[in-house]
Protein backbone atom coordinates (compact mmCIF):
# COMPACT_ATOMS: atom_id res chain seq x y z
CA UNK A 1 0.00 0.00 0.00
CA UNK A 2 1.34 3.38 -1.01
CA UNK A 3 1.91 5.57 2.04
CA UNK A 4 0.53 9.11 2.28
CA UNK A 5 3.41 11.53 2.57
CA UNK A 6 3.68 14.49 4.95
CA UNK A 7 6.02 17.45 5.34
CA UNK A 8 5.98 19.27 8.70
CA UNK A 9 6.77 23.00 8.73
CA UNK A 10 7.17 24.19 12.33
CA UNK A 11 9.94 26.08 14.11
CA UNK A 12 9.30 24.33 17.42
CA UNK A 13 11.63 21.37 16.95
CA UNK A 14 10.48 19.37 19.96
CA UNK A 15 6.84 19.57 18.87
CA UNK A 16 7.74 18.81 15.25
CA UNK A 17 9.74 15.74 16.23
CA UNK A 18 6.94 14.51 18.49
CA UNK A 19 4.50 15.03 15.63
CA UNK A 20 6.77 13.10 13.28
CA UNK A 21 6.87 10.23 15.77
CA UNK A 22 3.08 10.22 16.05
CA UNK A 23 2.54 10.25 12.29
CA UNK A 24 5.13 7.53 11.71
CA UNK A 25 3.12 5.22 13.98
CA UNK A 26 -0.02 5.73 11.91
CA UNK A 27 -0.68 3.05 9.34
CA UNK A 28 -0.22 4.29 5.79
CA UNK A 29 1.65 7.52 6.60
CA UNK A 30 5.23 8.66 6.14
CA UNK A 31 6.96 11.94 7.07
CA UNK A 32 9.29 13.18 4.33
CA UNK A 33 10.88 15.88 6.41
CA UNK A 34 10.72 18.61 9.06
CA UNK A 35 11.31 22.22 8.04
CA UNK A 36 11.61 25.24 10.35
CA UNK A 37 9.80 27.88 8.30
CA UNK A 38 8.32 28.76 4.94
CA UNK A 39 11.66 29.79 3.46
CA UNK A 40 13.00 26.28 4.04
CA UNK A 41 9.88 24.95 2.32
CA UNK A 42 10.54 27.07 -0.78
CA UNK A 43 14.06 25.63 -0.90
CA UNK A 44 12.55 22.15 -0.57
CA UNK A 45 10.66 22.68 -3.82
CA UNK A 46 13.63 24.43 -5.45
CA UNK A 47 15.70 21.29 -4.96
CA UNK A 48 12.89 19.25 -6.55
CA UNK A 49 12.31 17.08 -3.53
CA UNK A 50 9.33 14.73 -3.51
CA UNK A 51 6.02 16.62 -3.43
CA UNK A 52 4.09 15.53 -0.30
CA UNK A 53 0.42 14.65 -0.20
CA UNK A 54 0.00 17.14 2.64
CA UNK A 55 1.89 19.90 4.41
CA UNK A 56 1.28 20.48 8.12
CA UNK A 57 1.94 24.17 8.55
CA UNK A 58 2.43 26.25 11.69
CA UNK A 59 1.28 29.88 11.53
CA UNK A 60 3.71 31.85 13.69
CA UNK A 61 7.24 31.20 12.45
CA UNK A 62 10.34 33.35 11.92
CA UNK A 63 11.66 34.33 8.48
CA UNK A 64 8.49 33.29 6.60
CA UNK A 65 5.29 32.66 8.53
CA UNK A 66 2.28 30.49 7.74
CA UNK A 67 0.27 33.11 5.84
CA UNK A 68 3.26 34.12 3.71
CA UNK A 69 4.00 30.44 3.06
CA UNK A 70 0.43 29.74 1.96
CA UNK A 71 0.54 32.74 -0.37
CA UNK A 72 3.76 31.42 -1.91
CA UNK A 73 2.23 27.98 -2.34
CA UNK A 74 -0.85 29.44 -4.04
CA UNK A 75 1.39 31.17 -6.58
CA UNK A 76 4.00 28.45 -7.08
CA UNK A 77 2.42 25.13 -6.04
CA UNK A 78 -1.34 25.74 -6.35
CA UNK A 79 -2.22 22.03 -6.18
CA UNK A 80 -0.34 21.48 -2.92
CA UNK A 81 -2.66 20.71 0.00
CA UNK A 82 -1.76 22.30 3.32
CA UNK A 83 -3.38 22.05 6.73
CA UNK A 84 -2.74 24.71 9.39
CA UNK A 85 -1.69 23.19 12.73
CA UNK A 86 -1.15 25.90 15.32
CA UNK A 87 -1.93 27.37 18.73
CA UNK A 88 -3.33 30.56 17.19
CA UNK A 89 -7.11 30.54 17.52
CA UNK A 90 -8.06 34.17 16.89
CA UNK A 91 -10.59 34.91 14.16
CA UNK A 92 -8.32 37.18 12.12
CA UNK A 93 -5.55 34.58 11.84
CA UNK A 94 -7.96 31.79 10.92
CA UNK A 95 -9.50 33.90 8.15
CA UNK A 96 -6.09 34.94 6.80
CA UNK A 97 -4.90 31.34 6.59
CA UNK A 98 -8.07 30.09 4.94
CA UNK A 99 -8.11 32.97 2.47
CA UNK A 100 -4.48 32.25 1.66
CA UNK A 101 -5.43 28.71 0.67
CA UNK A 102 -5.14 26.45 3.73
CA UNK A 103 -7.46 23.47 3.37
CA UNK A 104 -8.24 23.36 7.07
CA UNK A 105 -7.28 24.76 10.45
CA UNK A 106 -6.43 22.67 13.50
CA UNK A 107 -5.29 23.60 16.99
CA UNK A 108 -2.33 21.70 18.40
CA UNK A 109 -4.33 20.31 21.29
CA UNK A 110 -6.43 18.21 18.89
CA UNK A 111 -6.95 14.55 19.84
CA UNK A 112 -4.69 12.17 17.83
CA UNK A 113 -7.71 10.29 16.42
CA UNK A 114 -9.27 13.52 15.18
CA UNK A 115 -5.90 14.58 13.82
CA UNK A 116 -5.60 11.48 11.67
CA UNK A 117 -9.17 11.91 10.48
CA UNK A 118 -8.44 15.53 9.53
CA UNK A 119 -5.38 14.55 7.49
CA UNK A 120 -7.37 11.87 5.68
CA UNK A 121 -10.17 14.30 4.91
CA UNK A 122 -7.85 16.94 3.44
CA UNK A 123 -5.90 14.44 1.34
CA UNK A 124 -8.93 12.55 0.07
CA UNK A 125 -11.68 15.17 -0.02
CA UNK A 126 -9.76 18.45 -0.08
CA UNK A 127 -11.01 20.19 3.07
CA UNK A 128 -11.53 19.79 6.80
CA UNK A 129 -12.70 22.05 9.59
CA UNK A 130 -13.03 21.40 13.30
CA UNK A 131 -12.83 22.92 16.77
CA UNK A 132 -13.46 26.64 16.74
CA UNK A 133 -14.30 26.62 13.04
CA UNK A 134 -16.82 23.82 13.47
CA UNK A 135 -18.49 25.78 16.27
CA UNK A 136 -18.55 28.82 14.04
CA UNK A 137 -20.30 26.82 11.34
CA UNK A 138 -23.06 25.39 13.50
CA UNK A 139 -26.31 26.67 12.14
CA UNK A 140 -28.53 28.63 14.46
CA UNK A 141 -31.08 29.37 11.74
CA UNK A 142 -32.28 27.81 8.51
CA UNK A 143 -30.33 25.28 6.50
CA UNK A 144 -30.24 24.67 2.78
CA UNK A 145 -27.98 24.91 -0.23
CA UNK A 146 -25.65 27.86 -0.67
CA UNK A 147 -27.59 29.02 -3.74
CA UNK A 148 -31.00 28.86 -2.04
CA UNK A 149 -29.83 30.67 1.06
CA UNK A 150 -28.00 33.33 -0.91
CA UNK A 151 -31.17 34.10 -2.87
CA UNK A 152 -32.61 35.42 0.39
CA UNK A 153 -29.99 38.15 0.51
CA UNK A 154 -30.32 41.62 -0.98
CA UNK A 155 -27.65 42.99 -3.33
CA UNK A 156 -26.22 45.10 -0.49
CA UNK A 157 -26.13 42.09 1.83
CA UNK A 158 -24.28 40.04 -0.81
CA UNK A 159 -21.84 42.91 -1.23
CA UNK A 160 -21.27 42.97 2.51
CA UNK A 161 -20.75 39.19 2.52
CA UNK A 162 -18.05 39.44 -0.15
CA UNK A 163 -16.24 42.21 1.74
CA UNK A 164 -16.55 40.20 4.96
CA UNK A 165 -14.52 37.44 3.29
CA UNK A 166 -11.66 39.86 2.63
CA UNK A 167 -9.02 41.29 4.97
CA UNK A 168 -11.07 44.46 5.48
CA UNK A 169 -12.18 45.37 8.99
CA UNK A 170 -15.85 46.19 9.52
CA UNK A 171 -14.89 49.87 9.62
CA UNK A 172 -13.08 49.47 6.28
CA UNK A 173 -16.16 47.76 4.85
CA UNK A 174 -18.25 50.77 5.85
CA UNK A 175 -15.88 53.03 3.89
CA UNK A 176 -15.94 50.76 0.82
CA UNK A 177 -19.74 50.52 0.86
CA UNK A 178 -20.09 54.25 1.65
CA UNK A 179 -22.31 53.55 4.63
CA UNK A 180 -22.05 54.05 8.38
CA UNK A 181 -20.37 51.50 10.71
CA UNK A 182 -23.78 51.03 12.35
CA UNK A 183 -25.32 50.05 9.02
CA UNK A 184 -22.50 47.53 8.51
CA UNK A 185 -23.35 46.04 11.90
CA UNK A 186 -26.97 45.76 10.78
CA UNK A 187 -25.93 43.99 7.56
CA UNK A 188 -23.73 41.64 9.56
CA UNK A 189 -26.53 40.66 11.93
CA UNK A 190 -28.99 40.23 9.08
CA UNK A 191 -26.66 38.12 6.94
CA UNK A 192 -25.65 35.95 9.90
CA UNK A 193 -29.31 35.39 10.76
CA UNK A 194 -30.40 34.59 7.21
CA UNK A 195 -27.53 32.14 6.65
CA UNK A 196 -27.58 30.68 10.16
CA UNK A 197 -24.03 31.83 10.86
CA UNK A 198 -22.56 32.74 14.25
CA UNK A 199 -19.21 34.33 13.39
CA UNK A 200 -17.23 35.87 10.53
CA UNK A 201 -15.06 32.74 10.37
CA UNK A 202 -18.19 30.69 9.81
CA UNK A 203 -19.25 33.02 7.01
CA UNK A 204 -15.88 32.72 5.25
CA UNK A 205 -15.94 28.92 5.44
CA UNK A 206 -19.55 28.84 4.27
CA UNK A 207 -18.70 30.95 1.20
CA UNK A 208 -15.65 28.82 0.42
CA UNK A 209 -17.47 25.51 0.73
CA UNK A 210 -20.41 26.70 -1.38
CA UNK A 211 -18.15 28.52 -3.89
CA UNK A 212 -20.41 31.56 -3.78
CA UNK A 213 -17.60 33.73 -5.08
CA UNK A 214 -13.83 33.68 -5.24
CA UNK A 215 -12.21 34.42 -1.89
CA UNK A 216 -9.39 36.83 -2.66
Amino acid sequence: MKKKTIVIVDDHLLFAQSLESLISKLEGYKVLGILKNGKELTRYYLHKRKIPDLILLDVKMPVMDGVQTMQWLQENQPDQKALALTMEDDEETIIKMLRAGAKGYLLKDIHPDNFQFAMNMVIEQGFYYSGKIENALRYSGETGSGKNLQEKLTDKERMFMKYACSELTYRDIAVEMKISPKTVENYRETVFKKLGMKTRVGLVIYCMKNKLFKIE
